[in-house]
Order: structure tokens, then C-alpha cells, then sequence
């Protein structure tokens, strides 16, 4: 199946076309179709699988469809909520790689940004948001943002935000949105707590699982040395050295063993 058999428009699949994409990934093929048929769909997807694109795609066509490029100053019509600043700013970037030939404006709000640069673009105007829950309720309580005119909710890795305690912050600003919306869930798991808040948002979804609950994306391989302490350093610059890795990133305990190891 191609791109063009989902049904997509000839600027999306042009901006498609310029990242060299030519077939969907699976939870693209079964979600996309959904999303621009205007369904609310609960999607069970990991990181690695394409489901940044998966939701980024038939969003930026939805909202085409009734873009008015005369509206000023332009009222939010998407959300994307996220768990941390690096999701939104991968899904910022999704959003205007694949925006790249429509006249639509993305902006972030998130923490450990100026609030003032965010109130500036809040008070231009644009037609997606991508947030963290509580940079959010920060500008909902300064009523810096009208979240009233917002017609498709994103939860993107939903099962990390109720991990992290952000519950009440979401429930929060789904009292702010327009009864009538559509939604879009995505979780790597279907524990009993992502149910439930599914069966809060989600009118009649669409359930899509490409992968089985709680199992690693097939693009990622998995192993683990048995080493002693000592070693672990050594043995790292070993296999990147070896294996001529370009790219790597290394998980550590302390802010202390960071600065150590990159040293080393």
C-alpha cells in the first residue's frame, strides 16, 4: 500500500515524498484512514513504530479542510499533549516537516522556556499547539490561551503522562475543550488506568495495535553484558569503537557520572 491509496492530499504526500517515505508504516496504513474519517481512535504503538506521522499526517489534512486563511488572529484548532519538552519538539518538527507546503502555524509550549516568547505566540495566533500538561495549565490560569475553538485532541504516549502524575492536569484541560471534538489516544500499554481515561474522552473508538502490550518495537534489538562495575566503562568504548556507532545514547545514573564518562 502507498501513501496515496490512505487517501492523503497532493501537499502532504509531496512533503512525504521529500523525506524519501514511500510506504506507510502499519499503524499508519490502520490509523490514518480513521483519522481523516473523523474518528476518535485508541492506538497502541511504541516509539520506532511511525505514529508521530501516523496522527501528524490526516491532522494537517483535517484541519485543511475547513482552513480559512483569512481568520486573524488564528484560533487553536489542534492539541497535542505530550509528557516531556523532547516528545513536543519531535512532534513540533513532524508537524512542520509534513505542514511544509501548507499555510498552517505550529507553536510549543512547554517548560523550561520563556513564558513571555510563549504569550507573544499565543497572542499572534496559530492553529496547533503542541504541550507539556503543565506549562499548559500555567497559561490556562494566566488566561493566556482560548482553548475553545479546539476541534482534534492528541494524547501522544499517554501511558508516561499518567505515569508521571500528570492525571489531574489532563483532566483539567479536557474541562476547558469543546464538548464536541475528535480524539486521538496513543499508549505503548493498555493498563487498566489508560482504559479508563479511554473510555473518559473517546466516543465509539477505533482501536488499532500493531504490536503486542508491552513489547519492544521490532526495530529495536535488546542485550545485555554481564560485567563487572569497572569495566562497564571500558567495555562501552569498545563496542562504540568497534562497531563504528555514529550516533549513541547513553543512559546514567547521576549528573556526576555523566560528566565522568564523557570525559573518559
Amino acid at each position: 500500500m502507498s501513501f496515496q491509496a490512505l487517501g492523503l492530499s497532493s501537499q502532504l504526500l509531496n512533503a512525504i515524498s521529500d523525506q524519501g517515505y514511500t510506504t506507510p508504516t502499519p499503524v499508519q496504513k490502520q490509523a490514518i484512514p480513521h483519522i481523516l474519517a473523523g474518528k476518535d481512535v485508541l492506538a497502541g504503538a511504541q516509539t520506532g513504530t511511525g505514529k508521530t506521522a501516523g496522527f501528524t499526517l490526516p491532522l494537517l489534512q483535517r484541519l485543511m479542510e475547513n482552513h480559512d486563511p483569512h481568520q486573524k488572529p488564528r484560533r487553536i484548532r489542534a492539541l497535542v499533549l505530550v509528557p516531556t519538552r523532547e516528545l513536543a519538539a519531535q512532534v513540533l518538527e513532524s508537524i512542520k516537516t509534513y505542514g511544509a507546503h501548507l499555510p498552517l502555524i505550529a507553536e510549543m509550549i512547554v517548560g523550561g522556556a520563556s513564558i513571555n516568547m510563549q504569550i507573544r505566540q499565543l497572542r499572534h495566533g496559530c492553529d496547533i499547539v503542541v504541550a507539556t500538561t503543565g506549562r499548559l495549565c500555567d497559561h490556562m490560569n494566566e488566561r493566556n490561551i482560548n482553548l475553545s475553538n479546539v476541534e482534534m485532541l492528541v494524547l501522544d504516549e499517554a501511558d508516561r503522562m499518567l505515569d508521571m502524575g500528570f492525571l489531574p492536569d489532563i483532566r483539567r484541560i479536557i474541562g476547558n475543550l469543546p464538548k464536541k471534538r475528535q480524539n486521538l489516544l496513543f499508549s505503548a500499554t493498555y493498563s487498566a488506568p489508560i482504559k479508563a481515561l479511554a473510555n473518559q474522552i473517546l466516543q465509539n473508538p477505533i482501536l488499532v495495535e500493531v504490536a503486542k502490550p508491552n513489547v519492544t518495537a521490532d526495530t529495536i534489538s535488546e542485550m545485555v553484558y554481564g560485567i563487572a562495575r569497572e569495566n562497564k566503562r571500558a567495555l562501552l568504548s569498545y563496542l562504540i569503537g568497534s562497531n563504528n556507532w555514529q550516533q549513541v545514547l547513553v543512559f546514567v545514573r547521576t549528573k556526576h557520572g555523566a560528566d565522568r564518562l564523557e570525559k573518559q
